[in-house]
C-alpha cells in the first residue's frame, strides 16, 4: 500500500500552496489560487450535504476541460464520494447507460451536453447541475410522478435550496469569520477504498467501468512528485481529456498535488491552438499523445527535410549537425521553449518521428500505461530513455512476459502492483478475464522487456494478424511506415481473405494544394504501396491500398477504433 494517503495529498497541497495560482481557463482572464479552489470545494461540499449525498455515493461528471470540471472532481473525492468521469465524446445513450450502471446520484454536466440528454433515461440521478455556474438544472425526484402537481414543490426546492446564492449564504454562515487554511480538513478515507470509476470505450467495443482506488491514483501521483516530473510553480497546459486516466493523472491531479499552475484548454486541441497556447503559457512540462507531435512533424519538419538542398546539406558531415541543431531549436521554441521534457503516451509513436527526435536530441520520452493502472506502468525521463522503448517499469510495479514466441521472444505483457485497478464495476466475469488468480493483469499488449526493465511494445494481442505460414504480423508497424509516405494522413491495415489491405485516408490538404486529381492520387498510392512492400517482410506485403474518404473514428486517446473498420470491411465483401 502506498504510504501517502490519496485525500491527504490534496489537503496538504491546498494548505502549503495557499497563495499560488492553481487553475486558469486558457484565453480567460480569471485565475483561481489554491485558496480559491479550497473555498469553492467547501461550497460544493455544502451543496452535497443539501443533496443528502453520502460517502461512497457516485457523482457523474461530463464536460469540457475547465476549472469547474476540476473543482467538481476534487470536491467529490475529498467529500468521500466516488467520481464517475464521463468522456464528452460519448453519445447520449452511452451517458445514460454509464450514469445508470454506476448508480450515480448527482450529475454535473456541460450545458451543451445536457441539451441532448433525456431526463427519463437517467433512472438513478436525483439532481443535475450545470458546469457553467453550478446552477441546479433540475431535480429528478423519482417518487413524484411527472403529472403530479407536487412537481411545483420540486421546482420550488430547486429554485431555493440548491442554487449558488443559497449555497453561498450557507457557506458564509458556516465560516462567518472567514475561510482559512486550517479549515481545509477532509474525510478520512483509506487508500484501499474506491474513489473513481472510469468508463473507457478502448478500441475493442463496449465500455467497462474501471474501479480505481485511492492507492492506484496515489501511486501515480507520488511517482510524479518523487521523480520531479512536476514541481511547485510549474505551468501545465492541460489539453488531454480530463475524463481519461492519462490526462486526469498528469495534466491535473499530479500538478495540483505539486502546487503547479494548470491552464485548461477547453477547445479541441488542434496543433494551431496548442502551439499558440505553448507560446503564451510556456509550459514547464508537456504531456502529449503521439498524434499531436506527429502532425507537427509532418506539417513543419518533413516538408523542410524533403527539399533537395536540405538533403544535400544533411549528407555533409559537420554541416548536418548545425542544421539539425537549428531544427531542434525551432521545435523547442514551438513548444514554448521552457519545458523540461515532453512525455508522450496513450498510443504508440511513429518510429520515423521518434528516430528523428532522438537524432536531434529533442527532450522527449515515451511512457506506457492503461486505464486499468490509473494509468502508469512504465516511464523513464528523457535523459535515461532508451530509444524504441516505452520507458522502464515503475518501482511500484512488476511486469513479465507470458506466452513467449520462441522465434521473436515476443509475448503478452502482464503487470502487477500498486497501480492496478480493483476490477470492473459490477462485471466479475470481465475482471476474471483480465486479472488472474495471482493478481497479474493481462494487458493484451505484445512486446518484450529487457534486463534493465525497459518495455518494448510491438502491438496489441487483439490486433495481431496471423500470416498464412503462422507469422505474427503487427499492423501498427506497417501503418507507421505508410503514414510517412506522400499524401497519406492516416492508414489502417486489415486482413481480408488471407491478404493484407491498407485503408488510407488521404492528406486532402496536400492533395488540394498540389492539384492532384483522383486518378493521379490512385497512381501515387500504388507507388506508395510498391515502396512500402520493398521495406517490409514478404508476409507483410500489402496487396491493395483502398482510399477511405474520412478520418478514422478514434478513442479519446486517439487510437483508431479498429473493430469498426475490420468488421465493416469484411461484411461489405
Amino acid at each position: 500500500m502506498i504510504q501517502e494517503n490519496f485525500i491527504r495529498l490534496f489537503e496538504d497541497s491546498f494548505r502549503m500552496n495557499w497563495d499560488l495560482p492553481a487553475f486558469s481557463n486558457y484565453s480567460e482572464d480569471t485565475t483561481l489560487t489554491y485558496a480559491d479552489v479550497s473555498k469553492r470545494i467547501a461550497k460544493l461540499h455544502i451543496l452535497f450535504e443539501q443533496c443528502k449525498l453520502k460517502p461512497n455515493d457516485k457523482v457523474a461528471l461530463i464536460g469540457r476541460n475547465n476549472d469547474n470540471w476540476a473543482l467538481t472532481y476534487l470536491a467529490t473525492i475529498t467529500y468521500g464520494a466516488v467520481v464517475v468521469p464521463i468522456l464528452q465524446d460519448f453519445n447520449p445513450n452511452d451517458v445514460h447507460h454509464i450514469s445508470n450502471h454506476s448508480e450515480s446520484k448527482l450529475l454535473f454536466t456541460g450545458d451543451n451536453i445536457w441539451e441532448n440528454l433525456e431526463e427519463e433515461k437517467l433512472t438513478t440521478i436525483k439532481a443535475v447541475f450545470s458546469l457553467t455556474n453550478f446552477n441546479c438544472i433540475t431535480l429528478l425526484n423519482k417518487e413524484i410522478h411527472p403529472d403530479n402537481p407536487d412537481n411545483e414543490i420540486r421546482d420550488e426546492l430547486v429554485k431555493k435550496y440548491l442554487q449558488p446564492d443559497y449555497i453561498n449564504s450557507l457557506f458564509h454562515a458556516k465560516y462567518n469569520e472567514g475561510f482559512y487554511r486550517d479549515h481545509v480538513r477532509y474525510i478520512d478515507k483509506p487508500n484501499s477504498e474506491l474513489v473513481s470509476i472510469n468508463y473507457t470505450s478502448g478500441t475493442t467495443g463496449f465500455s467497462k467501468g474501471v474501479m480505481t482506488s485511492g492507492n492506484a491514483l496515489a501511486g501515480n501521483i507520488t511517482f510524479g512528485l518523487k521523480t520531479k516530473l512536476v514541481a511547485p510553480g510549474y505551468r501545465i497546459v492541460s489539453f488531454l481529456p480530463l475524463a481519461h486516466s492519462y490526462g486526469c493523472a498528469f495534466d491535473f491531479l499530479t500538478p495540483i498535488c505539486a502546487g503547479s499552475h494548470v491552464y485548461f484548454i477547453g477547445k479541441i486541441p488542434s496543433p494551431k491552438i496548442l502551439l499558440k497556447a505553448f507560446a503564451e503559457v510556456k509550459p514547464s512540462v508537456i504531456f502529449c499523445v503521439p498524434l499531436i507531435i506527429e502532425k507537427i512533424y509532418r506539417k513543419q519538419i518533413q516538408p523542410m527535410l524533403a527539399k533537395p538542398s536540405m538533403r544535400w546539406v544533411l549528407s555533409i558531415p559537420f554541416l548536418d549537425q548545425t542544421i539539425l541543431s537549428q531544427i531542434r531549436k525551432k521545435l523547442v521554441d514551438a513548444f514554448g521553449g521552457e519545458f523540461s521534457e515532453i512525455v508522450v503516451g496513450g498510443a504508440p509513436m511513429n518510429a520515423e518521428v521518434e528516430e528523428f527526435f532522438h537524432k536531434i536530441k529533442f527532450p522527449f520520452t515515451i511512457g506506457y500505461g492503461m486505464t486499468e493502472c490509473a494509468p502508469l506502468i512504465s516511464y523513464s525521463n528523457s535523459k535515461d530513455f532508451v530509444p524504441k522503448s516505452a520507458g522502464k517499469v515503475l518501482d511500484i510495479m512488476k511486469a513479465k512476459i507470458i506466452n513467449v514466441d520462441p522465434g521473436s521472444e515476443i509475448g503478452e505483457i502482464c503487470v502487477k502492483g500498486e497501480n492496478v485497478m480493483q476490477g470492473y464495476y459490477k462485471n466479475p466475469e470481465a475482471t476474471e478475464a483480465i486479472i488472474d488468480a495471482d493478481g497479474w493483469l493481462h494487458t493484451g499488449d505484445l512486446g518484450t522487456i529487457d534486463n534493465d526493465g525497459n518495455v518494448f511494445i510491438r502491438g496489441r494481442n487483439k490486433t495481431m494478424i496471423l500470416g498464412a505460414s503462422g507469422q505474427n504480423i503487427f499492423p501498427e508497424e506497417i501503418e507507421a511506415k505508410l503514414n510517412n509516405m506522400p499524401y497519406v494522413m492516416e492508414s489502417l491495415v486489415i486482413e481480408s481473405n488471407g491478404k493484407l489491405i491498407a485503408l488510407v485516408c488521404p492528406d486532402y490538404e496536400a492533395v488540394d494544394a498540389e492539384h492532384v486529381d483522383q486518378n493521379k492520387l490512385i497512381e501515387l498510392m500504388e507507388e506508395n504501396r510498391k515502396i512500402l512492400n520493398s521495406t517490409v517482410a514478404s508476409y507483410e506485403s500489402i496487396s491493395k491500398i483502398q482510399l477511405y474518404p474520412n478520418e478514422f473514428e478514434k478513442t479519446p486517446k486517439k487510437s483508431i477504433k479498429r473493430y469498426l473498420y475490420s468488421v465493416g470491411f469484411q461484411s461489405s465483401k
